[in-house]
């Protein structure tokens, strides 16, 4: 406001052309009602935005604000009221990585990600990030139904026994049916006689995806994009243990029960689960 940069009132009303009046009647009035509402609405992004770990873009915050928190308010607002406040989430190009050729498997898949029920197809893959003491490797298993991460392992060395160890988690906490589908690219860690046999005698069939060709495991592979986005490239890691406790932070915690995901309408995998479970019964 001119007035307010030291202008005298009477030359910046005169340029402004409005009353002297005018102006001090604006001067004593208090905030309007869109903006109280705009005030408050912006601390609770940044909460959220905060909650995120600084992750969340506009549509995610606006999930959150909807479903979480019952407020009624709509996207174009929330993007508004972040780009003013200097709110953004983390952007980043996925980051895919090759398959490694080993033994021939069938594809029992065939980039059909689609399933209704939780169990009946699971995605896996390793991944792997340095740290000064050395490099660490996570092994992960995915149902692709709920997104929801429901075995892993972390460990210094990307043996049979990390991608083991991770389905065998799998497997005790969700007891699949027989039948349901293990699906993992070409690593000679999947096709190990341990991981196969722990498998087959659980009732899962394995599948794998054509040499080479990271579209073939898509949904784990935008899952290792998003945690290099959201945890890994964010800053340097000094020791292993440091970059595992991070990990597990990552995949139990926010992965699971707090971050909302796009494919699952804006809900957390345990929420869509949680409401699955419901609508079947």
């Amino acid at each position: 406001m001119m007035a307010g940069e030291g202008l005298p009132v009477q030359a910046a009303t005169r340029i402004l052309d409005v009353t002297d009046s005018g102006y001090y009647a604006w001067r004593s009035r208090g905030p309007s009602t869109r903006a109280v509402r705009h005030a408050l609405i912006t601390e609770t992004i940044r909460q959220v935005h905060l909650a995120s770990r600084g992750t969340y873009g506009y549509r995610r915050v606006h999930a959150e604000l909807t479903m979480g928190r019952g407020i009624i308010v709509g996207h174009g607002t929330v993007e508004l009221l972040m780009a003013r406040a200097g709110i953004k989430g983390i952007t980043g190009a996925p980051k895919w990585r090759r398959a490694r050729p080993d033994l021939l498997a069938t594809d029992l898949v065939d980039r059909r990600f689609t399933r209704e029920g939780v169990d009946q197809l699971w995605v896996t893959d390793i991944t792997e990030h340095p740290t000064r003491e050395g490099k660490v490797y996570c092994a992960v298993v995915l149902d692709v139904c709920s997104r929801r991460v429901v075995g892993w392992s972390i460990d210094s060395s990307p043996t049979a026994a990390l991608v083991t160890n991770a389905l065998g988690m799998a497997i005790d906490t969700r007891r699949p049916p027989a039948g349901a589908i293990i699906h993992s690219d070409h690593g000679v860690q999947f096709g190990s006689w341990a991981f196969t046999t722990r498998a087959r005698q659980s009732g899962l069939v394995p599948s794998m995806g054509s040499i080479g060709d990271c579209y073939d495991n898509a949904v784990i592979e935008s899952f290792w994009s998003r945690m290099q986005v959201e945890l890994l490239d964010r800053q340097r890691w000094r020791t292993r243990l440091e970059l595992a406790n991070a990990m597990f932070d990552y995949l139990e915690i926010f992965h699971n029960r707090r971050r909302r995901h796009s494919a699952l309408g804006w809900l957390t995998p345990i929420e869509f689960e949680n409401r699955q479970s419901i609508t079947v019964a």
